[in-house]
């Protein structure tokens, strides 16, 4: 990416480039979101053409949301919160059980103001992908400018990641 985009220029650039990739291979796509509120999905399904690849998204905001909705195992977010590794894979796992697409995203974090911790601060953010059978999990890189930032931020990491693994 290029240093002189902004955020929102890099957002643009990404979101083609994944639905490119995602319809070139002939890919489904579906997201559950956390932190970022079904914003992951809108930024894909403004363009024109998304419905070749994207299914569906699953906005998970609370606890119960993710057990109802993702199978989340209510132990998981007991021992390490909702915010964690651990609760990402499990929501991605979750939606590709659940939706049968071909590449399920997850994004769970602390979008802020408030609701970090000395741990976890505001702009902890981790990412689970389900692609070829197989789980990646990683954790985004911790920006806190304001929530609107720290969301798109999230989005941003969140196509970075689909572009590198497809």
């Amino acid at each position: 990416m290029n240093p002189k985009e902004t955020l929102f220029q890099q957002l643009d650039t990404l979101a083609e480039t994944v639905a490119r990739k995602l319809s070139d291979q002939g890919l489904t796509l579906s997201s559950a979101e956390a932190c970022t509120g079904g914003l992951f999905a809108a930024r894909l399904t403004e363009l024109a053409g998304s419905s070749r690849f994207f299914d569906r998204a699953i906005v998970t905001y609370s606890n119960q949301a993710k057990l109802d909705h993702l199978e989340v195992r209510p132990e998981t977010l007991e021992e390490y919160g909702a915010v964690s590794p651990e609760t990402a894979r499990e929501m991605a796992e979750g939606l590709a059980q659940v939706s049968g697409s071909d590449v399920c995203i997850s994004v769970t974090g602390i979008a802020g103001p408030g609701g970090g911790t000395e741990e976890k601060p505001v702009g902890t953010v981790f990412v689970a992908v389900v692609h070829q059978g197989q789980t990646h999990v990683f954790q985004a890189p911790t920006v806190n400018v304001n929530r609107i930032y720290n969301r798109n931020h999230s989005i941003l990491f969140m196509l970075d990641v689909l572009n590198q693994l497809l």
